[in-house]
């Protein structure tokens, strides 16, 4: 598929500002319909279209530029809703209420996955209860080949992905995908892709990659025809995938390049401190022009190391769902809520959130979560509040360091204060 005028005509989607002299990390800002994203940037999960535990009102106190919903667990909503997301004309109104900013109350970009991931999320990761990073030890080629097909839950066909949950079967492939992720309407939508499981062999993956490979071109012929039709307009990634291969990850890079994406993914699994690894595979093989999202990952060191590496966007549930569960990030590292029972000190020193803005000391966030279900609901606001602002902050003063020529400094000096305390 030749980069032709389709390419051209999305020129301004990502624009370079400036580049670190010392790493890869790079300073730029995406254009989208609905506003603008200064990269690189934290992508806030908002998996049903609302961040759990907080009001309309509260996603841009919290400094949140994009969120990304989920195209699997939003599939029957979006198909049955009579919400029209497309526009008569053939330009993009700025001002068009789509699905998920109905759903959201507010005004943002935002992103939708494919539904990828839940290819491994409840298939192989549901049936043998890993994640997609391996903290265990390598295991041997014999116990990956004896469990690589527990898949009981899904399968995987050259057209697309069988499910069979809560005994009802439902079939996605790259065509649904993309009809559902255009009712939905995000700005950002992403190929369909498998996502395979770090205990997945070589020969699985490279079975696998071919089949996403065949997926993104038909991702991008059903996206393009849509918009054709209808003159709303998407931005598209391709995702690289090939597991913990590097054979198969430059293979996948190359591939995924070569064809008319607005910005590229990178997916998949990874075995323990394999993750800068994989991208500085992957990264010599994108097109600098383009954005790159590293996909579901989001902890504090993998920050800086994606961001030195040249990753321009990332998404995790780390702020949200830690913050649920009484776990709150300060730059001296995160705490369990639970050991502050008697000490009236705030959350963080110094921190600008609205929560610590408001006063909420930790002794008094402690009582709300031990409190009865409408003060535990308060807490986890306020817990997520908290957490949401101090990620978005942090990126925020990663995209400084890089204006300023400091981020070797800026991420030292970070990680060296950063330490998760008893």
């Amino acid at each position: 598929m030749k980069q032709n005028k389709q390419n051209r005509s999305r020129g301004g989607f990502f624009k370079i500002i400036k580049k670190d002299k010392h790493t890869q990390a790079r300073l730029g800002v995406l254009s989208t319909p609905h506003g603008k994203i200064e990269t690189p940037s934290y992508v806030i999960v908002a998996t049903r279209a609302e961040i759990k535990c907080l009001k309309p009102s509260d996603i841009k106190k919290t400094k949140t530029q994009v969120v990304i919903a989920n195209t699997y667990h939003l599939w029957n909503e979006a198909l049955n809703s009579k919400l029209e997301t497309l526009n008569k004309s053939k330009t993009q109104n700025s001002k068009t209420k789509t699905f998920l900013l109905k759903k959201l109350g507010t005004k943002l970009p935002t992103m939708t996955d494919s539904g990828g991931f839940q290819v491994f999320s409840l298939g192989f990761g549901k049936e043998n209860k890993i994640g997609k990073i391996l903290n265990a030890h390598p295991v041997d080629n014999r116990l990956a080949k004896s469990i690589i097909h527990r898949r009981k839950n899904i399968r995987i066909s050259q057209r697309g992905v069988h499910f069979l949950l809560d005994g009802k079967k439902r079939f996605l492939g790259p065509k649904l995908s993309m009809q559902i992720q255009k009712k939905l309407g995000a700005d950002i939508v992403f190929a369909f892709d498998e996502c395979t499981s770090p205990l997945d062999s070589f020969d699985y993956n490279k079975k696998a990659l071919e089949r996403t490979h065949k997926w993104a071109q038909e991702s991008l012929k059903y996206k393009v025809k849509s918009e054709k039709l209808s003159g709303k307009r998407q931005f598209l990634f391709g995702i690289v995938q090939g597991g913990r291969y590097k054979s198969l990850r430059i293979k996948s890079s190359k591939y995924i390049a070569s064809l008319p994406f607005d910005g590229i993914g990178i997916g998949g699994s990874f075995g323990k401190d394999e993750m800068v690894k994989t991208i500085k595979w992957v990264i010599p093989h994108l097109p600098k022009e383009k954005p790159r999202h590293l996909l579901g990952i989001g902890k504090i060191e993998d920050i800086f190391n994606a961001v030195e590496q040249g990753i321009d966007l990332f998404d995790c549930v780390i702020p949200t769902r830690e913050a649920r569960h009484g776990r709150i990030y300060t730059k001296n590292g995160h705490f369990d809520i639970s050991k502050f029972r008697n000490i009236s000190i705030p959350l963080e020193k110094e921190c600008k959130c609205p929560v610590c803005k408001a006063g909420i000391t930790r002794r008094k966030l402690y009582e709300l979560f031990k409190g009865s279900d409408k003060e535990k609901q308060k807490a986890q606001r306020h817990a997520t509040i908290h957490n949401i602002w101090f990620f978005n902050n942090l990126l925020e003063e990663i995209r400084k360091s890089i204006k300023n020529n400091k981020f070797e400094q800026f991420k030292n000096k970070f990680l060296k204060q950063f330490r998760p305390q008893p």
